[in-house]
């Protein structure tokens, strides 16, 4: 049956009727949602006893159907209270943002009163502090009648785009109960993959998928979860760890449309912020940037103009921004609301303040996370759950800041020095709970610390409160000296909360900074094991289903990334005859670190014999730039007549492009790009366009303090037998399997893939390749072996 009523969350529709005036990112409620929890029950904790807390509440005005949970009524006093949890001085919280709040306020008390059947109500706004613990309390009195009219008149206020939502959820249901695969056929194992992932999405289950690069994958998981979303699923998010990923979904979704022309389907793209800001000289505020002055005043029509757009890729929301002079980030975000897919990055869902996690939180969606290779969702999913604070931050911030607040930072600094200066060594054997001082692997001294150091903690508090405090005030800032105030304010924000959440699965380090003006340290808090922070995340959603060409071991990336207990899992076979691509082994060659001068002549000798007896487009993959410098000289000065190209660090877009526009069907010579990079994922060379790859070395990750911490940190969590596997085995043998993905990317592919490096003779590491590789020896200077 298709819907009769639109169900939307208290916040939502009081966003949606109630927000007015400028974006304004100084004075956002800046706590995380585990923070924000803390402080809610701090706040419940102080109220008396018989205080109820997260009451369920529902209403109904014509097919507007609104529900939420208040976050606390207190009996004894008739009364009801809404909980901001916040940093800085209420007081000066923009007068926009705190009528929101009473909208939001005045809207649970509706509810309640309605409920409880009572005339009359008191309403309370709550700000709690979380860093000082106090609480601003704002009250009125209101009685049912005005409290129903309040309510009613916002209904009214998205009653016209209700009843839009309502027709375009049963016209979307329709189409997509009907929706055919946009191809003659399935490729040979796409169908096995989709069939996978539609009864995932019909059972709400999680599914780890490993399905071989060129069967389409892409296509494969949003069809099945398109088809299988009619009575099942409000949205369904696209997860990308890189550019190409978001861009073959969106490919993916052009091609359904094209075969179901009219497809009633809304599909967002979601760029970064620095990719998608118009201004990136001036701050997030109407006083300084003229797309934040006024926007929610202007986002009403631009909202209703996109109604008419097919698509809302980033070209189309940018050039909706544009006509209606409002910020396109934040119109993106915007229209995720009313969105059947989004297209993002990992951290839109899974990381502090995940976006669309939020949003399905505080609406109650129904989603299914579709997370494309999914291999990268563990050290994204590390770097989400880390934060680093930088000394040389705190003293270039400390000259521009204005003097109220110099001192503050002037205090993290001399705690910095205290603290470097203790753990720094003395000669004497440190006792197993001191400080540990090492090398880091790019040779700055490193020295790990058993916790965040607490004077640094309580420095970097009281400069947060004091920063909230001057911002709060209206304080006079440089706009280039506000950004860097503002982007200092978040940084320190997040690290603190990291500092307040990590537990054994946190290392804590100081480590040197190499190539950083003026020199100094950054205090770390490196997150081991995703598994804790990412497993709440799946938990909330309908499905997931993480798809890969190396999601292997199974358990490896169950332990690592928390999955539920009842994962599936699918291994779809690859469709390809083996003898397609041909595996060179060549172990008479020993790239470790110590060896690898040695090894550039014999590698590079190679290389050119192979180009010689087969001419093409290969790719030459180095574990890092220093070793892939020096085995790009070797052949172009040994074998010149050989073309050669080379992957750069910090290449931009248009130098990506530049590098694989190279790689053409007629083309010939030898790419060199850097192992696990841009380049050794997410792209695709089919036919002739690629024909070889040489992986020299076997991946791992360079040995030094900080891995081999994480090492001993997984060893005592996993056991010995699994430390050395978990922090280097594994995370290197899942670039090469990627790597060599590149060479055969569909049925008519052919293809050479060089293995070099000796430790490939030993049974570990061959255990970890793909089963239906067939390998067969070859010497770097003598043919086969």
């Amino acid at each position: 049956m298709p819907p009769t009523s639109y169900t939307i969350a208290v916040r939502t529709l009081c966003e949606f009727s109630a927000r007015t005036g400028d974006l304004d990112l100084r004075f956002a409620l800046t706590p995380s949602g585990a923070e924000g929890q803390t402080g809610h029950a701090t706040v419940a904790a102080r109220r008396p006893a018989g205080y109820q807390t997260e009451i369920s509440l529902t209403g109904t005005h014509e097919t507007v159907r609104v529900r939420g949970r208040a976050d606390g009524y207190d009996p004894v006093r008739h009364r009801l209270e809404e909980i901001k949890t916040h940093r800085g001085n209420p007081a000066a919280i923009p007068q926009n943002q705190r009528a929101l709040h009473w909208a939001q306020a005045r809207i649970y008390a509706h509810l309640l009163c309605e409920k409880l059947q009572t005339p009359a109500i008191e309403i309370a706004l709550v700000y709690f502090d979380i860093a000082t613990q106090n609480e601003t309390v704002l009250t009125e009195s209101r009685t049912a009648e005005d409290l129903r009219d309040f309510f009613q008149t916002a209904c009214d206020r998205f009653q016209a785009w209700a009843n839009s939502e309502i027709a375009h959820r049963a016209a979307r249901d329709r189409a997509l109960a009907a929706l055919r695969f946009p191809y003659d056929a399935f490729r040979p194992g796409q169908r096995q993959l989709a069939t996978a992932v539609y009864r995932a999405v019909r059972d709400g289950k999680c599914l780890m998928a490993q399905a071989p690069t060129g069967i389409g994958k892409t296509m494969a998981t949003l069809f099945a979860a398109l088809k299988a979303a009619p009575g099942r699923l409000d949205n369904v998010f696209f997860l990308c760890a890189k550019t190409a990923g978001r861009q073959l979904a969106i490919e993916a979704l052009a091609r359904l449309r094209q075969a179901h022309p009219g497809l009633p389907l809304r599909i967002v793209e979601l760029q970064a912020r620095d990719r998608a800001c118009v201004h990136p000289d001036k701050a997030c505020h109407g006083g300084s940037c003229p797309l934040a002055r006024g926007f929610y005043d202007r986002l009403p029509a631009a909202r209703e103009a996109a109604l008419q757009e097919p698509a809302w890729d980033a070209p189309a929301v940018r050039r909706l921004a544009q006509a209606h002079e409002i910020c396109p980030y934040f119109l993106s975000q915007e229209l995720a609301r009313w969105s059947d897919v989004a297209i993002g990055d990992y951290h839109y869902y899974f990381d502090h303040h995940g976006m669309l996690h939020g949003m399905a939180q505080a609406n109650q969606w129904r989603t299914a996370i579709l997370v494309d290779e999914a291999h990268n969702l563990l050290e994204r999913g590390r770097r989400m759950a880390s934060a680093e604070l930088a000394l040389s931050d705190v003293r270039r911030v400390r000259r521009a800041v204005p003097r109220p607040l110099r001192r503050r930072f002037t205090a993290i600094a001399a705690a910095w020095r205290k603290t470097a200066s203790a753990a720094a060594p003395s000669g004497a054997s440190a006792a197993p709970a001191s400080p540990r001082h090492t090398q880091a692997a790019n040779g700055g001294a490193y020295i790990a610390l058993p916790e965040p150091p607490p004077a640094i903690v309580q420095a970097v508090e009281q400069a947060v409160a004091a920063i909230a405090e001057y911002l709060a005030t209206l304080g006079r800032v440089d706009a280039d000296d506000e950004k860097s105030l503002l982007q200092f304010y978040f940084d320190a924000l997040r690290w603190l909360r990291v500092a307040e959440q990590r537990d054994a699965d946190w290392v804590v380090d100081l480590m040197e900074q190499r190539g950083v003006q003026p020199r100094g340290q950054a205090l770390c808090i490196r997150n081991v094991v995703p598994a804790p922070w990412l497993a709440p995340r799946f938990a909330t959603a309908h499905a997931v289903v993480l798809f890969s060409a190396t999601l292997s071991p199974g358990r490896f990336y169950a332990d690592m990334l928390g999955v539920p207990a009842d994962t599936a899992c699918v291994d779809v076979p690859p469709p390809f005859d083996p003898a397609r691509l041909a595996v060179r082994v060549v172990g008479d060659v020993s790239t470790r670190y110590a060896e690898r001068r040695d090894s550039l002549a014999p590698i590079a000798a190679l290389m050119a014999r192979e180009y010689a007896k087969r001419p093409g487009n290969y790719l030459c993959f180095a574990s890092s730039f220093e070793y892939l410098n020096a085995l790009y000289a070797q052949l172009r000065d040994r074998h010149p007549a050989v073309p050669a190209w080379i992957q750069t660090a910090g290449m931009s877009e248009l130098e990506r492009g530049a590098f694989l526009e190279r790689f053409q069907a007629d083309g010939q010579g030898i790419g060199f790009a850097v192992l696990g990079g841009a380049f050794g994922e997410g792209i695709d060379l089919p036919g002739k366009r690629l024909i070889g790859a040489f992986i020299v070395t076997l991946g791992l990750p360079q040995v030094g303090a900080v891995n081999d911490r994480m090492k001993q940190c997984m060893q005592e969590r996993f056991g010995p037998d699994l430390g050395y596997a978990y922090a280097y085995l594994y995370p290197g043998m899942q670039k090469i399997v990627q790597a060599a993905g590149r060479v055969i990317r569909s049925e008519s592919d052919e293809g050479s893939v060089y293995l070099i490096d000796a430790r490939y003779a030993r049974a570990a590491v061959r255990r970890l390749l793909p089963a239906w590789w067939r390998l067969a020896p070859l010497r770097a200077q003598g043919g086969a072996g």
